[in-house]
C-alpha cells in the first residue's frame, strides 16, 4: 500500500482563506490532529482512526470561495458561486473514486472517500518521507545520471497506470513527487486534472505551476491536453533536478523561447542522451514530445555506457545516506 505526505515546513504552506477543521474534530471516525498543507482547492490534514493509525485526509475547500469562518460546516452565502462549487465538488468526488481504483506503488493510494460537512474528503494512507523538491534543495549535488534515470523510470510506472485509467495528472513537479523513506517515488496531488479536464465553463480556473505546465495547459482547452502534457511536466522536473530551478514558463516560450539550455546549468557531467531526452520532453510543439509515459520510460532505460540493469532495480540506495543525516 502506498502512502502519502510528510509535514512541510510551516512557512511553505500556501494561504487558505478558509478556516481548517479544528484539532480533535472527529470526521467520519477519523480524529483530526492538524493541517499538513493547504492550496488553491484543498486542505490536507493529519488524522488517526480509532485504532490510532495515521492517515492524510484531503478536504475539498477552494480558497477562492468564502466557505468556512468557524466550526466544521461548509456554507456558501453567494448563490452565484454555488454552481461553481458544486461542479468542483462533483469532480473531486469522481477523482477520488477513480484514484481509489488505482493500486500502484508509485501512485498515491486513496483508501476512502466520502461526503461530509457539505463537502468531500479523500483519505490517503500516511507514510513518512520527503518531497523531491526537498531533496533538490538539500542534495542536488548527489543527483548523478544513474539516480535520475532510475527515479523517473519508476515514476513512469505510476504515470503509465494513471494514463491507462484515462486520467491525467497535469501538475507534476518536484513538490508533487513524494519520496518514501525506503526510496519509492510516488505521484501526489491530482487536483489540477480535476478542474482542467472539465469542458464546463467555470470560475475555478485550472491550477498550474509556472515552469512545469505545458504551453497548451495555459490555453484552458481540454481537447489539446493529453499524456504529452504530463510528459512536458516530467521533462521540466528532470530539468529542475539538474539545474536547481525550472525552465522558462511554457506560455512565455510560445511567445519567445528563451529557455536556458540545460547543458550550461549542470554542475556535473551528464550524457548528451539525457539532455536530448529532456529537450524532447520540453518541446513547445507537443507533437515533437514523447507521446506516452512508456515511450519516455524506454528512452530513460537506455543509459549510454552503463551495464544492463534489471528493469525494477530499486532506487533506495542513492537515498540511504540522505535519510541517515
Amino acid at each position: 500500500m502506498t502512502g502519502i505526505i510528510s509535514e512541510p515546513p510551516r512557512s511553505s504552506m500556501p494561504q487558505q482563506a478558509n478556516q481548517p477543521l479544528p484539532a480533535g474534530y472527529v470526521l467520519n471516525g477519523y480524529r483530526i490532529e492538524k493541517p499538513l498543507s493547504s492550496g488553491g482547492f484543498s486542505i490536507v490534514y493529519l488524522a488517526r482512526d480509532e485504532s490510532g493509525t495515521p492517515f492524510a485526509i484531503k478536504e475539498y475547500l477552494p480558497s477562492s470561495l468564502p466557505l468556512r469562518t468557524e466550526g466544521a460546516e461548509v456554507k456558501l452565502a453567494d448563490d452565484a458561486n454555488l454552481a461553481v462549487f458544486r461542479h468542483g465538488l462533483k469532480c473531486f468526488f469522481e477523482e477520488g473514486r477513480a484514484l481509489a481504483m488505482i493500486s500502484h506503488p508509485n501512485v498515491v493510494r486513496v483508501e476512502n472517500f466520502f461526503r461530509a460537512n457539505e463537502t468531500c474528503y479523500m483519505v490517503m494512507q500516511y507514510v513518512r518521507g520527503r518531497t523531491l523538491q526537498f531533496h533538490i534543495q538539500r542534495h542536488r549535488h548527489e543527483f548523478n545520471e544513474g539516480f535520475i534515470r532510475r527515479l523517473f523510470i519508476h515514476l513512469m510506472n505510476g504515470l503509465r497506470e494513471v494514463h491507462s485509467s484515462k486520467l491525467l495528472h497535469l501538475d507534476i513537479k518536484p513538490a508533487n513527487v513524494f519520496i518514501s523513506m525506503e526510496g519509492r517515488p510516488v505521484l501526489l496531488d491530482f487536483g489540477a486534472a480535476r478542474i482542467t479536464l472539465s469542458d464546463e465553463a467555470m470560475k475555478l480556473k485550472p491550477m498550474y505551476t509556472a515552469g512545469f505546465a505545458a504551453p497548451e495547459h495555459y490555453r484552458f482547452k481540454p481537447g489539446e491536453l493529453g499524456p504529452w502534457s504530463d510528459i512536458y511536466s516530467v521533462g521540466a522536473t528532470i530539468y529542475t533536478c539538474i539545474a536547481g530551478a525550472p525552465p522558462q514558463a511554457g506560455d512565455q516560450r510560445e511567445q519567445e523561447d528563451r529557455m536556458i539550455p540545460l547543458r550550461t546549468l549542470a554542475r556535473q557531467p551528464y550524457s548528451d542522451d539525457l539532455y536530448d531526452i529532456v529537450d524532447a520532453c520540453l518541446a513547445v510543439d507537443y507533437l515533437k514530445r514523447p507521446q506516452t509515459a512508456y515511450e519516455l520510460q524506454r528512452r530513460l532505460m537506455n543509459e549510454p555506457g552503463s551495464e544492463k540493469r534489471g528493469f525494477l532495480e530499486t532506487i533506495n540506495r542513492p537515498f540511504s545516506k540522505l535519510f541517515s543525516r
